[in-house]
């Protein structure tokens, strides 16, 4: 039942998204009559996770409601602004059937609406950006059309609806049951309370964590409690990975589009960072540290994407669209995305200290990247010897905001659920795994779980933290997700859909990602469809037996895989 009344809301982020907001807001929920509408499942967040649970509980004739505080659907997909980092197997395997759907879309997408040339219509791999760092890059508002696609006949039938721009403030418990949630309207301060059966939290931080007292950590584990190669002497809760906040840009020869300095530029242009191993240098600077080796390593760049010097060009690194492969004119140049190591911002959190410190936070790491802009724009040493590229333009229409940024920052760490199991380096890192086999047959997968209910594979790739660590990136076998993971302790309606499971600060290096957070909302809104009609706690699915089986039967249904298969 969901009914309203007057709030005026204290969100960290409300300043910060109303900032970055155009036009007028639609009212997205008129004002509701007692029984007039009772939501089964309330999914909190609109991410990747958010709604590939809303999708999956849909399927199985769940209603739902998904809250979002931007106005756009889609995570880091869209909001954040950042194309998916995925494995070297994901056009074939490794994903389940409904992500690949999502892809496919994407990519449909451009191919019937965009004037893409004639000699790329019939690649089935096209790559609208050409992007190095995945196989599928892409403008943010491309991958939110095929979304609001998916989620369109459920809208219009009645059985989702979307709550776009609210954030959740508060939650009334009874006992180990969520009975209510209480959710802001960020513009008009108006409070709506949604009471369901099951509750998930696919926010980026974990927000339903602690209005629900759901025991959870932040930070990094002591090695002593994990048994992880490589986590901390000690536990630090505060310890937690940087955030960024994107923006798009793309470059136009010969004219000029330089912005006005941040304030805080003479601090970021002089800034050293304070990171063990040592950062070589100034953060905005073309130099360094590579995530493995942790030498100095020089980072290429030349927006024309001629010649280089460095190891890779930047550039064309996020690039979105690559714009020779469309209709000459229909793109003045090319747009890449900035979500580089120098505006990975790790001088605080989104989740400790008080709604104002952490305001502050977002205002500094939206400065940084205004700062790096504006030093390429007049300052960088370019690629033919001279010095700033005038011509990148600030591209805020392509992210969907009036400053320039993304909606919501990039964010790569959350509150975790204290789960039933949890997912350690021992699990999945490839040379602690092979060092516990060394006596035995060495497997070249992760830890098979029975209960398992989704794959993934990337390296545990750690960015520079806000306890001083530098980059921790090492491989990682291809993994699984066990449904345990995705259960706590003791909430019963209460599911993580998120960066929010049962992982280490360690692990949750290569859970984070595009595939594996979509697989894990998928499983989230699939047991919570089971939760509505058994009305059983969600404890009940922690043990091995046939309510597990016949979920994950239920799953293989829909093109979920839960298993890898050698060789690869």
């Amino acid at each position: 039942m969901i009914t309203r009344r007057k709030f005026l809301s204290r969100s960290v982020y409300s300043s910060l998204i109303a900032g970055s907001l155009s036009g007028p807001m639609p009212s997205l929920v008129a004002r509701a009559q007692s029984g007039l509408w009772n939501p089964q499942v309330m999914i909190v967040g609109g991410g990747l996770g958010g709604v590939s649970a809303a999708l999956s509980a849909l399927r199985r004739g769940s209603r739902v409601v998904i809250s979002e505080e931007t106005p756009w659907l889609g995570g880091q997909l869209t909001s954040q602004g950042v194309p998916p980092d995925e494995h070297r197997w994901i056009e074939t395997r490794g994903a389940n059937a409904s992500y690949r759907a999502l892809r496919q879309g994407i990519r449909q997408h451009y191919l019937k609406h965009y004037p893409v040339l004639p000699k790329h219509q019939d690649n089935t791999k096209f790559n609208p950006g050409e992007g190095s760092v995945s196989r599928l890059c892409h403008e943010p508002r491309a991958a939110l059309a095929v979304i609001q696609a998916l989620l369109a006949p459920y809208v219009s039938s009645g059985q989702c609806r979307v709550l776009t721009r609210h954030r959740v403030a508060a939650a009334s418990m009874s006992g180990d049951r969520i009975q209510a949630i209480e959710l802001v309207d960020l513009k008009s301060g108006q409070t709506l309370e949604v009471r369901a059966n099951v509750f998930i939290d696919a926010s980026e931080l974990g927000e339903l964590l602690p209005l629900t007292k759901t025991e959870w950590v932040t930070g990094s584990e002591a090695q002593h409690e994990t048994g992880e190669w490589h986590a901390s002497s000690s536990a630090r809760p505060d310890n937690q990975q940087a955030f960024t906040v994107c923006l798009a840009m793309d470059y136009v020869e010969g004219e000029e589009h330089v912005i006005n300095p941040p304030s805080s530029y003479d601090f970021w242009k002089n800034f050293r960072p304070a990171l063990q191993p040592a950062w070589p240098g100034r953060l905005l600077d073309w130099n360094y540290t590579h995530p493995r080796s942790m030498e100095p390593r020089r980072l290429g760049f030349n927006p024309s994407n001629g010649p280089f010097e460095g190891i890779i060009n930047l550039w064309q690194y996020r690039r979105m669209i690559a714009a020779d492969q469309f209709t000459a004119g229909h793109y003045k140049g090319d747009i890449s995305l900035i979500n580089w190591p120098q505006n990975d911002y790790f001088l605080g959190s989104l989740i400790d200290g008080s709604p104002e410190q952490q305001q502050e936070h977002v205002r500094a790491a939206k400065d940084l990247s205004l700062s790096l802009l504006y030093w390429m724009q007049t300052e960088a040493p370019r690629h033919d010897g001279g010095q700033g590229y005038p011509g990148l333009r600030l591209r805020g229409d392509v992210m969907g905001s009036q400053d320039g940024l993304a909606l919501y920052p990039y964010v790569r760490e959350s509150r975790r659920i204290q789960a039933h199991y949890t997912v350690t380096e021992k699990d999945c890192g490839k040379a602690q795994r092979m060092e516990a086999f060394k006596e035995g047959k060495q497997s070249l997968l992760g830890e098979h779980y029975s209960d398992s209910v989704g794959v993934g594979s990337y390296p545990i790739d750690l960015h520079p933290t806000t306890g001083g660590d530098n980059y921790i990136d090492f491989e990682a076998l291809p993994f699984e997700l066990p449904l345990r993971a995705l259960i706590p302790l003791r909430v019963e309606n209460l599911l993580p859909a998120c960066k929010n499971i049962g992982t280490t600060h360690v692990t949750n290096g290569c859970y984070r990602l595009h595939p594996v957070e979509w697989g894990i909302g998928e499983a989230a809104g699939a047991l919570a469809a089971v939760l509505v009609s058994s009305r059983e706690p969600v404890q009940a699915f922690a043990q091995p037996g046939k309510r597990v089986e016949l979920l994950r039967a239920s799953l293989h249904a829909q093109g979920v895989e839960t298993s890898w298969k050698e060789p690869l």
